[in-house]
């Protein structure tokens, strides 16, 4: 063997292994979700002749517009470094406090607009409060994101069944179901137009501002964030905020397509929410991922569940699906940082 030889051969290792880290990192941030969806799509395309029916389709656009909202908010938050276990319990919220205002408004002779409109602001202001108390407690007092995010979860549902009794809240005004909901089952939601839009906005947002760019920051590494002058706390208490007004906004939408106020409407949102973000290559421990990737996770979820839905696979064994799916997509970051000698 030649001296070159010599020098040359212990180096092909780690540019195998960068190489290989370049193409795994490059695959889970921008293809492994868009293939994914792809894959899924074509099984079900293939296993039920229901599934490519033009009214399912639309269905399932309609169906991931309000977790594509969700998870939107939630991969802000996890861009930033925390968990959001809150927007479940607000979008549960914000649905029973505009149903039951918007109702009574109109029931006292409010012009039916103005009863719209100041419902809905006051849907919003409940996730921008506690989105701020979220935020201020982590950005300010050191709570860690997912105490007093499943904290205010459990206020925001106790304070949704007290107001409703329990009960869902109906007699939505049809003008308003009209507008944000669905009145015809065969057509596009205002909904999905509402999440495109957020969609693009966010992802332009994060990947060519300042404020974007320094939600990275934060959420790689708060301490020298800080120390390159930063504002951490400014930017922490504006993910939350962020994330509960999405989670508001989706209980106001959700809450005219089934015409009903409902503290339950939120579901699994935060299991489903939290998966859309990670499946789309958002980094559980903060700073790398997109927005873009959330939303086709959140897309990758809806045609997984419809297509369940359509073999009469159990409920049960789709939250069973749908937890093993975040393990896997947790398992395969921890296996890209060993590959990468990060860990």
């Amino acid at each position: 063997m030649t001296p070159l030889q010599q020098i040359s051969r212990p180096a092909q290792p780690f540019a195998l292994r960068r190489v290989a880290d370049r193409m795994l990192s490059r695959l889970k941030t921008t293809g492994i979700i868009s293939v994914l969806v792809l894959v899924v799509f074509a099984f079900f395309a293939v296993a039920n002749s229901r599934f490519t029916n033009s009214n399912n389709l639309i269905n399932i656009l309609n169906q991931s517009s309000y977790l594509m909202i969700v998870s939107l908010g939630q991969g802000l938050v996890l861009i930033s470094g925390g968990f959001d276990l809150a927007v479940a319990a607000l979008l549960g919220l914000t649905s029973v406090v505009s149903a039951t205002l918007m109702i009574a408004l109109a029931a006292n002779g409010v012009d039916l607009p103005l009863a719209i409109a100041i419902s809905v602001a006051c849907g919003l202001s409940v996730g921008l409060i506690l989105g701020m108390v979220n935020g201020v407690a982590v950005a300010y007092l050191n709570v860690p994101s997912f105490i007093v995010t499943l904290g205010i979860a459990g206020i925001a549902a106790g304070a949704g069944y007290q107001i409703s009794g329990g009960a869902p809240v109906t007699g939505l005004p049809e003008d308003f179901i009209a507008v944000f909901g669905t009145p015809d089952l065969r057509s596009i939601s205002t909904s999905v137009y509402i999440a495109v839009l957020f969609a693009v906005a966010l992802h332009l947002t994060m990947t060519r501002t300042r404020a974007g760019r320094y939600i990275y920051a934060v959420g790689g590494n708060p301490v020298a964030a800080r120390l390159s002058g930063i504002n951490v706390r400014r930017h922490i208490v504006l993910v939350f905020i962020t994330s509960g007004m999405l989670a508001s906004l989706a209980g106001i939408l959700l809450s005219a397509r089934v015409s009903t106020g409902d503290t339950n409407l939120g579901g699994n949102f935060v299991l489903q929410s939290i998966t859309a973000g990670v499946l789309g290559g958002i980094s559980l421990r903060g700073g790398e991922g997109t927005l873009f990737g959330a939303a086709l996770g959140a897309l990758f979820i809806a045609v997984l569940s419809n297509g369940m839905n359509l073999e009469n696979i159990s409920s049960y064994y789709q939250m069973i699906i749908l937890g093993g799916l975040l393990v896997l997509a947790v398992l395969a970051e921890q296996l890209r940082l060993l590959i990468s000698g990060r860990r």
